[in-house]
């Protein structure tokens, strides 16, 4: 006899101020490609896509995020307990060199650090605020 059937994660969805904005940041910063119908218009055209919800897919043309429009958002304020992170994002690269050049894509982008911990032996890693305030962790994970 078989278990209950498992839900399959289908993709995160970020709340956001600006769907197109957000979704720059981020694919941008991952490599990622937008789903079809939902590029940017060409400059200086109407935007219909991006008012409310976008969505991004890995390079393969799997789901990966999407975005969707809200009317206010609170910054996140970890690690100060006022607003808390809600949820985040964990991220790897290969080594720390990586690691200080994701931190430069990233500021490059419109994002803030806000944890620094680039010298810890035991997990070298860095947090940042993407535009929207939503956290999310760079981690250096050697892979053989």
């Amino acid at each position: 006899m078989e278990g209950p059937p498992i839900p399959q994660l289908a993709q995160v969805v970020l709340d956001t101020t600006n769907p197109r904005a957000s979704a720059e940041f981020w694919r941008l910063l991952l490599g990622l490609v937008y789903r079809k119908g939902h590029e940017p218009p060409k400059p200086g055209e109407d935007d219909p896509a991006g008012r409310d919800w976008l969505n991004l897919l890995t390079r393969t043309g799997e789901p990966c995020l999407a975005f969707q429009r809200v009317d206010e958002l609170p910054r996140s304020t970890w690690p100060k307990p006022t607003i808390p992170q809600q949820l985040h994002l964990d991220l790897t690269v290969s080594s720390i060199g990586e690691l200080i050049s994701a931190h430069s894509r990233v500021v490059e982008l419109g994002g803030e650090l806000r944890l620094d911990r680039l010298d810890s032996t035991e997990e070298p890693l860095q947090v940042f605020l993407d535009p929207d305030g939503h956290p999310f962790c760079i981690f250096v994970v050697e892979r053989d």
